[in-house]
């Protein structure tokens, strides 16, 4: 390989500038991935949380014990009143409408994926935050994670050529029961999980002009709308790009996968999603990418997926207002855009496949 090409590799992007002078932080919510992820990633980066909100006061007390958070706010207009915050709402989908409604107009916020239940409630608040002048983003942080910046890097630098091979490929047990109310949810595995991996693709590959979708339960898990997903994504005659993900593989790790694979016109890429893979202990993300002379070679990462890829949107965010980044990555009209990729796999998963012609048996006339 040409050393311009070697040099290339070693300098690819695996992080989100930071602030040049941070905001302060109003968490609001303080549930499993606002102490595993949120937290963790802020204290690393330097982003500084003053105050905490939780409808569950208990949770709150605990999360700012734990991390040395100097305020507990009894109400969500206590949390709403904190001028020149950044709110970082970590709650259910269910609850975003009414919540933003009570922030600042002009306020920025950072919301948790998904953007709201279905594609009708974000297009909801999508509306209300242009009302409220917000400057809005979403959580999508796979985005953002060491990984996927880098391949992102290497797609934006041309060093794959261009993409025509995109796969997700996911095969890995899942302890649902660490999440009991994901029972309650009419819609689960897409819209709570793969729904990272379709935001992905999209900054990747761009708008896919279709989807074909179906999703599944599984016997192990009854209670949950669905566990598993196949998903086909359309983008043109030349384009392959298919999701296969199954959370229900219990035969241990050997045949266990939990990767993205990329391949264009002048290389390849396949990043490891190690989270999935031994969950919650997780394994190290990996990326690893070949080009002309066909040799692999890996990426050295700065960290992964969880927690390291929740820098990513605050920092976005908070370089944003203050005129240091031009755009929001996952701003709301573009998560809108993953949203309805979601509606059309749900949609499609609906309308059912293509029944299959009816033929005669060998020596009899047709119908």
């Amino acid at each position: 390989m040409p050393q311009i090409m070697e040099d290339a590799l070693t300098t690819l992007t695996q992080s989100w500038p930071r602030p040049r002078i941070p905001s302060p932080i109003i968490l609001i919510g303080a549930g499993g991935i606002v102490n595993d992820s949120h937290l963790p990633a802020y204290r690393a980066c330097g982003l500084q949380v003053e105050g905490v909100f939780d409808t569950d006061a208990a949770r709150a007390r605990d999360t700012a014990d734990r991390w040395k958070i100097p305020s507990v706010l009894a109400t969500l207009p206590d949390a709403a009143c904190r001028d020149g915050a950044v709110f970082d709402i970590a709650i259910p989908p269910e609850f975003v409408f009414d919540t933003l409604a009570q922030l600042p107009d002009g306020a920025a916020v950072l919301i948790q994926k998904p953007l709201g239940t279905d594609l009708a409630d974000a297009d909801r608040i999508a509306r209300l935050c242009r009302v409220k002048r917000l400057t809005a983003a979403v959580n999508f942080q796979l985005r953002f994670s060491p990984m996927m910046l880098a391949l992102r890097d290497a797609v934006g630098r041309g060093l794959l050529g261009r993409i025509v091979e995109c796969e997700v490929r996911v095969n890995c047990h899942m302890p649902w029961h660490l999440w009991p109310f994901l029972t309650k949810l009419p819609r689960m595995e897409i819209l709570q999980h793969s729904i990272h991996y379709l935001d992905t693709v999209r900054m990747l590959l761009g708008e896919p002009r279709s989807a074909l979708a179906r999703t599944v339960k599984h016997p192990e898990c009854p209670d949950l709308a669905s566990s598993r997903s196949s998903i086909v994504l359309d983008y043109g005659d030349d384009v392959r790009c298919c999701l296969s993900i199954n959370h229900h593989h219990r035969w241990g790790p050997r045949f266990a996968a939990s990767e993205l694979r990329i391949e264009g016109t002048r290389g390849a890429a396949v990043a490891k999603l190690g989270v999935n893979l031994n969950y919650p202990h997780g394994e190290p993300d990996e990326l690893w990418i070949a080009m002309d002379d066909h040799d692999w070679r890996q990426i050295p990462l700065r960290g992964n997926w969880f927690p390291h890829a929740f820098e990513g949107p605050m920092c976005n965010l908070q370089r944003c207002i203050a005129g240091d980044d031009k755009a929001l990555l996952t701003d709301v009209d573009n998560s809108l855009k993953t949203m309805a990729l979601v509606e059309a796999c749900y949609q499609s998963d609906a309308a059912g496949g293509t029944p299959i012609p009816r033929v005669a048996p060998t020596g009899e006339p047709s119908p």
